[in-house]
Protein backbone atom coordinates (compact mmCIF):
# COMPACT_ATOMS: atom_id res chain seq x y z
CA UNK A 1 0.00 0.00 0.00
CA UNK A 2 1.36 3.21 -0.88
CA UNK A 3 3.00 5.16 1.78
CA UNK A 4 0.37 8.17 1.70
CA UNK A 5 -2.64 5.32 2.10
CA UNK A 6 -1.29 4.43 5.03
CA UNK A 7 -0.62 7.79 6.76
CA UNK A 8 -4.39 8.13 6.04
CA UNK A 9 -5.35 4.77 7.45
CA UNK A 10 -3.08 5.61 10.95
CA UNK A 11 -4.60 8.93 11.50
CA UNK A 12 -8.06 7.60 11.02
CA UNK A 13 -7.67 4.50 13.10
CA UNK A 14 -8.32 6.39 16.36
CA UNK A 15 -11.22 8.21 15.27
CA UNK A 16 -15.06 7.58 15.80
CA UNK A 17 -16.08 5.75 12.64
CA UNK A 18 -18.92 8.22 11.74
CA UNK A 19 -19.73 7.54 8.50
CA UNK A 20 -22.80 5.32 7.80
CA UNK A 21 -23.55 2.86 5.13
CA UNK A 22 -25.68 4.89 3.32
CA UNK A 23 -22.99 7.93 3.24
CA UNK A 24 -20.56 5.56 2.52
CA UNK A 25 -22.53 4.56 -0.76
CA UNK A 26 -23.16 8.38 -1.84
CA UNK A 27 -19.62 8.51 -1.66
CA UNK A 28 -18.87 5.87 -3.28
CA UNK A 29 -21.00 6.98 -6.62
CA UNK A 30 -18.73 10.16 -6.16
CA UNK A 31 -15.67 8.65 -6.43
CA UNK A 32 -16.74 6.74 -9.17
CA UNK A 33 -18.32 10.30 -11.04
CA UNK A 34 -14.98 11.72 -10.54
CA UNK A 35 -13.17 9.21 -12.09
CA UNK A 36 -15.05 9.33 -15.32
CA UNK A 37 -14.99 12.80 -15.02
CA UNK A 38 -11.49 12.76 -14.63
CA UNK A 39 -11.28 10.06 -17.70
CA UNK A 40 -13.05 12.31 -20.03
CA UNK A 41 -10.22 15.67 -18.91
CA UNK A 42 -7.33 13.68 -19.46
CA UNK A 43 -8.34 11.68 -22.76
CA UNK A 44 -6.61 15.02 -24.73
CA UNK A 45 -3.60 15.30 -22.34
CA UNK A 46 -2.62 11.26 -21.59
CA UNK A 47 -4.37 8.36 -22.74
CA UNK A 48 -3.11 6.16 -20.24
CA UNK A 49 -4.17 8.62 -17.20
CA UNK A 50 -7.61 8.66 -19.11
CA UNK A 51 -7.87 5.01 -19.66
CA UNK A 52 -6.49 4.41 -15.44
CA UNK A 53 -9.56 6.87 -14.76
CA UNK A 54 -12.10 4.97 -16.52
CA UNK A 55 -11.09 1.81 -15.41
CA UNK A 56 -10.93 2.60 -11.81
CA UNK A 57 -14.66 4.19 -12.39
CA UNK A 58 -15.83 1.30 -13.84
CA UNK A 59 -14.40 -0.92 -11.10
CA UNK A 60 -15.94 0.87 -8.23
CA UNK A 61 -18.88 1.15 -10.30
CA UNK A 62 -18.75 -2.77 -10.40
CA UNK A 63 -18.46 -3.18 -6.47
CA UNK A 64 -20.84 -0.36 -5.49
CA UNK A 65 -23.52 -1.85 -7.62
CA UNK A 66 -22.88 -5.25 -6.05
CA UNK A 67 -22.90 -4.35 -2.50
CA UNK A 68 -25.35 -5.48 0.14
CA UNK A 69 -26.10 -1.75 1.46
CA UNK A 70 -27.91 1.21 0.17
CA UNK A 71 -27.64 2.12 -3.16
CA UNK A 72 -26.40 -1.47 -4.22
CA UNK A 73 -28.42 -3.52 -6.97
CA UNK A 74 -27.52 -6.89 -6.61
CA UNK A 75 -26.31 -7.91 -2.89
CA UNK A 76 -24.01 -10.33 -3.92
CA UNK A 77 -20.87 -8.62 -1.57
CA UNK A 78 -21.65 -8.02 2.31
CA UNK A 79 -20.61 -4.36 3.40
CA UNK A 80 -18.20 -5.83 5.58
CA UNK A 81 -16.35 -7.05 2.21
CA UNK A 82 -16.79 -4.21 0.23
CA UNK A 83 -14.61 -2.13 3.07
CA UNK A 84 -12.04 -5.10 2.50
CA UNK A 85 -12.47 -4.48 -1.48
CA UNK A 86 -12.26 -0.73 -0.76
CA UNK A 87 -8.45 -0.66 0.77
CA UNK A 88 -7.46 -2.86 -1.82
CA UNK A 89 -8.91 -0.70 -4.53
CA UNK A 90 -7.03 2.19 -2.62
CA UNK A 91 -3.81 0.66 -3.01
CA UNK A 92 -4.44 0.43 -6.56
CA UNK A 93 -5.95 3.31 -7.95
CA UNK A 94 -2.67 5.26 -5.96
CA UNK A 95 -0.47 2.92 -7.71
CA UNK A 96 -2.01 3.20 -11.27
CA UNK A 97 0.28 6.22 -12.11
CA UNK A 98 3.49 3.35 -11.68
CA UNK A 99 1.43 0.83 -13.03
CA UNK A 100 0.46 2.49 -16.41
CA UNK A 101 3.25 4.01 -16.86
CA UNK A 102 2.69 7.97 -16.23
CA UNK A 103 4.16 8.32 -12.88
CA UNK A 104 6.17 11.56 -14.35
CA UNK A 105 2.86 13.46 -15.45
CA UNK A 106 0.47 15.86 -13.79
CA UNK A 107 -2.10 13.63 -13.68
CA UNK A 108 -0.37 11.29 -10.48
CA UNK A 109 -1.84 13.49 -8.38
CA UNK A 110 -5.15 13.07 -8.84
CA UNK A 111 -4.39 9.08 -8.28
CA UNK A 112 -2.39 9.63 -5.06
CA UNK A 113 -5.20 11.83 -3.68
CA UNK A 114 -8.39 9.29 -4.75
CA UNK A 115 -6.19 6.82 -3.08
CA UNK A 116 -6.17 8.61 0.24
CA UNK A 117 -9.28 10.05 -0.12
CA UNK A 118 -10.91 5.98 -0.10
CA UNK A 119 -8.54 4.89 2.28
CA UNK A 120 -9.87 7.63 4.78
CA UNK A 121 -13.43 7.85 4.45
CA UNK A 122 -13.44 3.35 4.18
CA UNK A 123 -11.48 3.91 7.91
CA UNK A 124 -13.97 6.29 9.09
CA UNK A 125 -16.81 3.90 8.07
CA UNK A 126 -19.03 1.83 10.29
CA UNK A 127 -18.89 -1.62 9.10
CA UNK A 128 -19.99 -3.44 12.29
CA UNK A 129 -23.72 -3.81 13.40
CA UNK A 130 -26.67 -4.41 11.59
CA UNK A 131 -27.55 -3.67 8.26
CA UNK A 132 -29.71 -1.23 7.99
CA UNK A 133 -30.74 -2.28 4.01
CA UNK A 134 -31.00 -5.92 4.26
CA UNK A 135 -31.62 -6.39 8.08
CA UNK A 136 -28.99 -9.00 8.27
CA UNK A 137 -26.53 -8.44 11.76
CA UNK A 138 -23.29 -8.27 10.91
CA UNK A 139 -21.77 -9.96 13.86
CA UNK A 140 -23.87 -12.48 13.87
CA UNK A 141 -22.92 -13.75 9.99
CA UNK A 142 -19.67 -14.00 11.02
CA UNK A 143 -20.27 -16.31 13.88
CA UNK A 144 -22.10 -18.74 11.83
CA UNK A 145 -18.95 -18.89 9.70
CA UNK A 146 -16.95 -19.73 12.38
CA UNK A 147 -19.19 -22.39 13.55
CA UNK A 148 -18.57 -25.94 11.98
CA UNK A 149 -21.54 -27.29 9.96
CA UNK A 150 -23.94 -29.68 11.50
CA UNK A 151 -23.43 -33.26 10.35
CA UNK A 152 -26.38 -34.44 9.30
Amino acid sequence: MPILNNVAKAVAKPLPRIISPKAHAVVDYMTVGSFFMAGAMFWSRSKRAALSALFCGGAELAVSLLTDYPGGVKRVISFPMHGKIDMGFAAMAATMPEFMAFEDEPETTFFRAQGVSITAVTSLTQFKGRSKDSGRDVEKDKEKKKRPARAA
